[in-house]
């Protein structure tokens, strides 16, 4: 944008978002700095937690980076569509917070599935089948941190280390993959019963 001779603060919002997928970091940074404050003020609003805005605002702008060819200006302005990311990923990381509180009896009953009469076995194929399908509907990348920190045990930290990725986005892919495993682990749970 420099280069034809506009700073990049007067750069249009549009011509700004068309410039991120050239992957100049100037560019990336002049984005960010324009919209931060309202897509960090979107995300507050909904999640009231401020490390939890802070994490869905960066992933509202790698969203953006990753599908600004796909914006369409007929839709909405600039502000208006990135408004909508964040909201929409925000809603996400609210639904996966809220704890589905666990019946002692039903915790009973899965910990003696674990044990190996052909009864139990068969229970225990069937609630690993469940959980199985369920995380294999989740995003890639979620899926990746949530069998990294669940399976493995590793901790969010070592889960940004190996994803290359920051702690904060790290933390949110495990929550939100295991509140969207909860609640279609309890979805199937209804429509058993």
């Amino acid at each position: 944008m420099r280069r034809i001779g506009i700073p990049l603060e007067r750069v249009p919002d549009e011509a700004l978002l068309a410039g991120l997928m050239t992957g100049d970091p100037e560019i990336a940074v002049a984005f960010v700095r324009r919209f931060q404050h309202r897509v960090f003020g979107v995300a507050i609003a909904v999640v009231g937690d401020v490390q939890l805005a802070e994490d869905i605002a960066q992933q509202t702008f790698e969203r953006a980076c990753l599908h600004a060819q796909v914006y369409d200006p007929r839709r909405g302005s600039v502000p208006t569509w990135l408004a909508a990311i964040a909201h929409n990923l925000a809603i996400d990381a609210v639904r996966a917070r809220k704890a589905t509180p666990v019946d002692p009896a039903d915790l009973e009953n899965m910990m003696e599935t674990i044990t190996d009469t052909p009864e139990r076995h068969a229970l225990s194929t069937e609630t690993v089948a469940e959980l199985r399908r369920a995380v294999g509907t989740l995003p890639r990348e979620q899926a990746r941190a949530l069998v990294m920190a669940g399976i493995y045990g590793m901790t969010a930290q070592q889960v940004a280390d190996a994803e290359e990725i920051p702690l904060g986005t790290a933390k949110t892919r495990i929550r939100t993959a295991m509140g969207k495993v909860r609640a279609s682990l309890a979805t199937r749970q209804v429509d058993h019963d």
